[in-house]
């Protein structure tokens, strides 16, 4: 067989051959449509490292296209833009040579090009246009970036009436240099996300038709390896369980023995090491029970500890480190003052604060 032909296959009582070249587009539409279902998939969870991964395999699928095809556009256009979207909030990741173009801005081309793919999403194509525009500036103002937020706001809005009302509030917005105005506390970054994900949703939908999908579905339900996959799940977390209930079961005997040690025994040296060493190795237990929850319970931690009063001295260390090292930049502030254990999340918090207060 000729190596431009993919085999023989039989069609009308005649055999016939089939090219490579074909089969090989054919089957690059299917991996372009599963690799972007699961850009989809992995967006909606959040789960970066997921998204990182089908990011490249897209990518790839992308490279090799010298020309789109009608039919997938939107597939192209879509991969492009959650990509960028993912990288939103890093100024200092790059998709265009000119530099001055952040992830966010660059996204906004894709989203235009998807708009025109479209006309019956209107309202949420006009909301998320809206909230990249906006997120475009928001982001660089809360790195500090307020010359390059002035910029940007010159190469995104166009004369028309429509973009003016928007265009000045945000140009008054950034001569106040200050990213945490109610205005755009209310159209936020985890607002235009969650938009996205309310418009991939019946994409995702949709894609449910792909041939790698409804093949790889069969396969799984054909071996059960779906049931598997939950078994095992299940299996673990009884296993994590069982082994917690046994340690705190094991706790409480060790507890109660030394409870019902005689006064005797206690003075007795070696008995008074044994149990020494069982009074440690409960400590040590309790420790680590303690760093677990501190894992498990974070977020409640740290909204306890902002009850904690700010001091007149944490002010001023904290418009120091905003002098030095700019706006947004909580993690280098935190690191080079003394802030009484509190987070980067407190600091800017606390920044928003006595900017309300400096500006009532």
């Amino acid at each position: 067989m000729a190596g431009s032909s993919a085999g023989v296959v039989a069609g009308g009582g005649s055999a016939r051959s089939v090219p490579l070249a074909a089969v090989e587009a054919v089957a690059a539409d299917w991996m372009l449509e599963f690799a972007c279902s699961c850009l989809c998939r992995h967006f909606g969870e959040g789960c970066a490292t997921q998204l990182r991964r089908w990011r490249d395999v897209a990518l790839a699928l992308i490279s090799d296209l010298s020309k789109i095809p009608t039919h997938q556009k939107k597939t192209v256009y879509l991969c492009h833009f959650l990509i960028r979207i993912a990288e939103g909030k890093n100024l200092g990741c790059h998709f265009e040579k000119d530099q001055r173009i952040s992830p966010l801005e660059s996204s906004l081309s894709f989203w235009t090009l998807l708009e025109r793919e479209e006309i019956k999403l209107e309202k949420l194509h006009e909301d998320i246009h809206r909230l990249i525009q906006i997120q475009i500036v928001a982001v660089y103002m809360e790195s500090g970036y307020f010359k390059e937020a002035a910029e940007v706001l010159e190469r995104l809005f166009t004369d028309s009436e429509s973009d003016k009302p928007l265009r000045m509030k945000l140009a008054t917005i950034i001569k106040s240099k200050d990213p945490y105005v109610p205005f755009l506390q209310s159209f936020s970054y985890n607002l235009l996300i969650s938009k996205i994900k309310s418009y991939i949703g019946p994409f995702m939908k949709e894609n449910e038709t792909n041939f790698l999908i409804q093949a790889a579905t069969k396969q799984v339900e054909s071996k059960g390896l779906g049931a598997i996959a939950l078994q095992n799940k299940t299996l673990n977390v009884d296993e994590n369980n069982g082994s917690n209930l046994k340690t705190k079961q094991r706790s409480m005997k060790e507890q109660q023995s030394i409870t019902n040690q005689s006064p005797g025994d206690l003075k007795n040296p070696t008995v008074r090491s044994h149990l020494g060493w069982k009074c440690r190795a409960n400590r040590v237990l309790q420790s680590l029970h303690n760093l677990q929850n501190v894992e498990e319970h974070g977020d409640a931690l740290v909204c306890g500890r902002r009850r904690q009063r700010w001091t007149y001295k944490e002010d001023l260390a904290l418009k120091s480190g905003v002098r030095m090292f700019g706006v947004g930049n909580w993690a280098k502030i935190l690191a080079h003052g003394d802030f009484n254990n509190r987070t980067s999340v407190m600091l800017k918090d606390r920044w928003r604060t006595l900017c309300r207060i400096k500006q009532g």
